[in-house]
């Protein structure tokens, strides 16, 4: 059974997607990104919207098995690296990091995650 979970974000609606869907023994979280003024800012703030859709899903940070990193600046990148430690430590995933542009200037940050559901 497919099952959406949605965080009541700006894009969520104008787009037509959701945070994440559970499916397949996963959870697919869409890419996140956050508010703040410092990449680091951004990336704090997108990981606790992905950590609260991985709860409502049944999962934690710990269950991540994947995630894709997308920046405008890769020179960004670094200062986000203890944060990440930080959170995946103990269970890093695998990881890619892309330079790109993102919907808006203001965003310095977007993660996206896969997690596979315990049990």
């Amino acid at each position: 059974m497919t099952r959406r979970i949605f965080s009541g974000g700006e894009f969520e609606a104008k787009i037509g997607y959701c945070r994440a869907v559970v499916a397949g023994g996963f959870v697919h979280v869409a890419g996140t990104v956050g508010q703040g003024d410092t990449v680091t800012d951004q990336c704090r703030a997108a990981l606790a919207t992905i950590e609260g859709a991985l709860r409502e899903a049944g999962c934690t940070m710990a269950d991540v098995v994947r995630v894709n990193y997308y920046l405008p600046d890769r020179a960004e990148f670094e200062p986000c690296w203890p944060i990440l430690s930080e959170v995946f430590g103990d269970a890093p995933p695998a990881a890619t990091m892309i330079e790109c542009g993102l919907i808006d200037d203001k965003y310095r940050i977007e993660i996206e995650v896969t997690a596979c559901l315990p049990g």
